[in-house]
């Protein structure tokens, strides 16, 4: 039972914040009106003017948001971000994240996730969670797709997850990914756990003051948890978009380590070499099984 409830919160703690945040805008315009609401902010934060991340935690949802702007034409994201297949590449990159196959029926296109320990490990130990796929919205000047949920590890429930992307100058792409869950008792108690252990002492990215040093902040708790992983899966983004073909897969699993590297002290878990040797085999896997 202990090893079971362990590696749901794991899941859990992973998917709070595949954290592809709930995009709260409808088309491109009102896309290019967040870009131009938050471009200012870009060169004020820590993240190497990059993105923006914002997280809240409300009685029964946890929010995670990332507003980022993509070195890579339009174009070229939305043709790669609206293919499920993709998405799995994407996902795999995170440490947690053990399988992830397509499926398709006549009724829906589903990934089916498995999520894991922070090491190898059969995947029958794996919490398996099921996230229905849909393209919203393709445009020439426009790209949303959604995933989605009804349940997910210890009772968490209404997983939506959404990416928004549209083009801005010198061939660069702005995009927004949302992310939003509902909780219960489990959930919290579970997260309680995790805090109080693995994840004790572990931080975000959000500045909340300076200590008496004159040292920053950070923000902790599970609003850090939602950040940290924010910060993982826009990485992977960027990454596979960086090495897209299936013989590039070692120069991806670099640029995500590299990625994370930048932030340490937020995302530093495993040394370069396991990491590798460990995603190498995982995609191996995923990729007999398709």
């Amino acid at each position: 039972m202990k090893k079971l409830i362990s590696v749901a919160l794991l899941g859990l703690c992973c998917l709070m914040a595949p954290a592809i945040a709930v995009a709260q805008g409808g088309d491109a315009a009102a896309l290019r009106a967040k870009f131009n609401e938050v471009r200012r902010q870009f060169e004020h934060n820590l993240l190497d003017g990059r993105m923006v991340l914002e997280s809240a935690e409300m009685p029964d949802q946890l929010r995670g948001d990332a507003h980022a702007v993509i070195a890579h034409p339009f174009l070229e994201v939305s043709n790669a971000l609206r293919v499920p297949a993709v998405w799995c590449e994407i996902l795999m990159l995170h440490l947690n994240t053990k399988h992830c196959l397509v499926q398709e029926t006549s009724a829906r296109t589903s990934l089916v996730v498995a999520i894991g320990r922070t090491y190898d490990q059969p995947l029958s130990d794996a919490q398996r969670i099921d996230l229905a796929w849909r393209t919203v919205s393709i445009a020439p000047d426009y790209l949303a797709v959604r995933l989605s949920a009804t349940h997910g590890p210890l009772a968490t429930r209404d997983y939506r997850i959404e990416l928004k992307a549209t083009p801005i100058d010198d061939g660069k792409t702005f995009i927004h990914l949302g992310y939003a869950y509902s909780d219960g008792i489990v959930a919290r108690l579970a997260m309680q756990i995790y805090l109080a252990t693995t994840g004790s002492g572990k931080i975000g990215f959000t500045v909340t003051g300076t200590n008496s040093a004159g040292e920053r902040e950070y923000v902790g708790g599970v609003r850090g948890v939602v950040e940290r992983n924010t910060m993982r899966y826009y990485l992977a983004i960027e990454a596979y978009l960086d090495a897209p073909e299936d013989q590039q897969l070692s120069e991806r699993l670099s640029k995500w380590f590299d990625g994370t590297a930048r932030y340490a002290r937020q995302l530093h878990e495993m040394d370069r070499s396991a990491y590798i040797a460990m995603k190498q085999e995982e995609f191996q896997r995923m990729r007999v099984a398709r």
